[in-house]
């Protein structure tokens, strides 16, 4: 993905916050999410976020909402994901994410929603595409009884072997086979 989809200025924003309303069209997702098995099932998406300063860090907070197609984990047959998910981050200037690793090599649970920014930019195309994926489920199943593949009948096989026509050096052998069958 070169092209970044869901900017926001930072320099624009203050405490009060502004509202941003970004499409989260198909083609995108299917970029985003061309290493997974989930991909857009063909319609945009929507992604309604309120972004406000806190300091030099930003804070946003909105809802998500895609639709994701993905293989049945038993059957393979095509799974529709209906994605409408609250998202919350702290979108913290990368200078300062980098001093505090440095000194901290653990990452706690309170910095699960912190993503760096670069200069005035916050860029959420990386934050979406991973609430996206959180999204997908595990294990996706079509229906909740779904058998799964089920294996060719041994019947069929034979059935269009017989229908296949024969090639006719081999009709001698054929007609071998079947009178040995008869006896």
């Amino acid at each position: 993905m070169a092209k970044h989809e869901f900017i926001i200025s930072a320099a624009d924003l203050d405490a009060a916050g502004k509202e941003f309303t970004f499409p989260v069209t198909a083609t995108w997702i299917r970029g985003a999410l061309e290493e997974h098995e989930a991909t857009a099932l063909g319609t945009d998406g929507l992604l309604k976020v309120r972004a406000s300063k806190s300091g030099a860090d930003v804070v946003v907070h909105g809802t998500l909402k895609a639709e994701l197609t993905t293989p049945c984990a038993r059957c393979l047959e095509p799974v529709a994901v209906h994605v409408d998910q609250q998202i919350s981050a702290l979108m913290v200037p990368a200078a300062t994410m980098r001093a505090e690793t440095a000194e901290e090599l653990e990452f706690g649970s309170d910095e699960a929603d912190t993503f760096p920014f670069e200069g005035d930019t916050v860029v959420l195309d990386d934050f979406i595409r991973d609430e996206l994926v959180l999204e997908t489920p595990m294990i996706p199943l079509c229906s909740e009884d779904c058998p799964g593949m089920s294996p060719v009948p041994a019947n069929s096989s034979e059935e269009a072997e017989a229908k296949a026509p024969v090639d006719p050096r081999l009709l001698p052998l054929l007609q071998f086979q079947n009178r040995t069958k008869k006896t």
